[in-house]
């Protein structure tokens, strides 16, 4: 398969394994069957990232093999969404006889959203000057008198040059409402925008008729805390990432949620502090004794919840865990499953045509 080739044929086969795989994997853990999430077979990926290959005066995107090291040009790339399909050979137009575009870039990223919106980022090996900047909004201006919501960003060494803004605003429907989700460049974002939707109509449901209040640890920039705020009564939710944190403000604020609060901190310093093994001034005004959480909702790294974490999560009755790696999943669960059970298993096809998989369990506690 080339990467302007997708095994369209082979996804059900494919899906299939995946699906097979994760009951297999659940066995121990007395898991319901899997429900399954079928991504788009095409333009599924709202971000690409290629590397540039400069070919005497031609120049384009390139992506690397992962087995064998190749390189391997890539004029369309049928993964990603068909904005940034659209705009890929625009680019490579534009800057190929462009010297100030075009001198030691060595990578291109796009952030697209299904609002059709997208941030395009310049990569350099060297410093970026004024005539870089009056090159790039040359370039921004034409594409958007094309009619394209774009913004333009340059990166080199410790320089980062913003002509207008850094992010873009996707607007997902979710179970009936529109959700407004800022996405700033460089900071992560679910890939897969339609298995995002799912993943929050899936949570949506698992958490109906809840009691209480919402913990959230990993929440990024809002993306489950927000939606999932309609089934609490209030949602109390931590992150570490300062732009993830400023995004996930914005989105409350857009989304008019007001039963939503987010402390900036690390998964593991919350759980010292609930633990009451230290002290944070970050949460200086907040009555942690005032939140009934009744329920818990993790997103942790590959890595998946270090011990600490997995034993503060243990003492709440209701634990939604979604997982990017089901072996760390699967490691959690040999603690988590002493105190709880897995009442709903999900699959996710985020990463379609790939061995990745993405699942969701729900776990209540044991009678």
């Amino acid at each position: 398969m080339t990467p302007e080739q997708l095994p369209i044929e082979q996804y059900d086969a494919q899906l299939a394994e995946k699906v097979s795989r994760l009951q297999a994997m659940m066995v121990p853990f007395a898991a319901p069957d899997v429900e399954v999430f079928r991504s788009p077979v095409s333009h599924y990926r709202m971000r690409a990232e290629f590397r540039i290959w400069h070919d005497g005066d031609d120049l384009y995107h390139i992506i690397f093999d992962q087995q064998t090291k190749q390189r391997i040009r890539v004029d369309q790339f049928p993964a990603a969404s068909e904005l940034i399909n659209t705009l890929m050979p625009k680019l490579i137009n534009a800057i190929r006889d462009n010297h100030a575009l075009r001198f030691k870039l060595f990578q291109i990223d796009y952030l697209s959203t299904m609002s059709n919106q997208i941030v395009i980022s310049l990569l350099y090996h060297r410093k970026l000057e004024e005539e870089w900047t009056a090159a790039a909004e040359a370039l921004r201006d034409e594409l958007r008198a094309e009619g394209f919501d774009v913004q333009l960003i340059g990166r080199a060494t410790k320089t980062k040059i913003c002509l207008d803004r850094d992010y873009v605003d996707e607007r997902l429907p979710v179970a009936g409402k529109e959700m407004i989700y800022r996405q700033v460049e460089n900071s992560f974002t679910q890939p897969n925008a339609a298995m995002n939707i799912q993943m929050l109509e899936w949570a949506l449901d698992v958490t109906k008729g809840s009691r209480g209040d919402l913990l959230e640890l990993y929440c990024g920039n809002g993306n489950f805390s927000l939606a999932l705020a309609r089934n609490f009564r209030r949602v109390l939710a931590t992150e570490i990432a300062k732009p993830s944190v400023a995004s996930a403000q914005y989105n409350i604020a857009a989304n008019q949620i007001d039963n939503v609060q987010i402390i900036r901190m690390a998964a593991e310093e919350f759980t010292q502090a609930m633990n009451g093994v230290r002290a944070f001034n970050r949460l200086e005004g907040i009555d942690l004794k005032s939140y009934q959480c009744e329920t818990i909702f993790v997103d942790p790294p590959r890595s998946g919840l270090d011990e600490e974490t997995v034993k503060m999560v243990q003492a709440y009755p209701r634990i939604l865990y979604i997982s990017c790696n089901p072996q760390t999943l699967c490691d959690n669960l040999s603690t988590l499953s002493a105190t709880h059970d897995v009442a709903r298993l999900a699959l996710f096809d985020q990463f379609p045509y790939t061995h990745h998989m993405e699942c969701g369990v729900l776990l209540t506690r044991k009678a």
